[in-house]
């Protein structure tokens, strides 16, 4: 049976979460224009804006792409080192035992 590496591995943990790790930068990133885009854009369509706007802009826009970063990058991580399959599945063994 090939099983995959998995976190339990220090070496192969490295990897992933060195992984991981570049895609948080790289869509820090992409979030940095992103927010610089959406400035932009509020700012053509209505003027100049009071600081208060910006700032919950910023924050609005960066902590929603970088949570859902975050939350696709563990479930990649998840999936992609066998972690969701050493999750014993108890509806199975019930239907085993029909």
């Amino acid at each position: 049976m090939d099983r995959k590496p998995n976190l339990d591995d220090p070496e192969y943990a490295r990897f992933a979460w060195g992984r991981f790790r570049r895609l948080m930068a790289w869509m820090a990133l992409v979030t940095l224009v992103v927010i610089g885009a959406a400035l932009w854009i509020l700012e053509k369509l209505h003027g100049p804006m009071p600081i208060h706007m910006v700032i919950a802009t910023i924050l609005g826009v960066g902590l929603t792409l970088l949570l859902g970063t975050a939350l696709m990058g563990l479930v990649f991580l998840s999936s992609g080192t066998g972690h969701d399959e050493q999750i014993q599945d108890y509806s199975r063994d019930d239907e085993d035992d029909r």
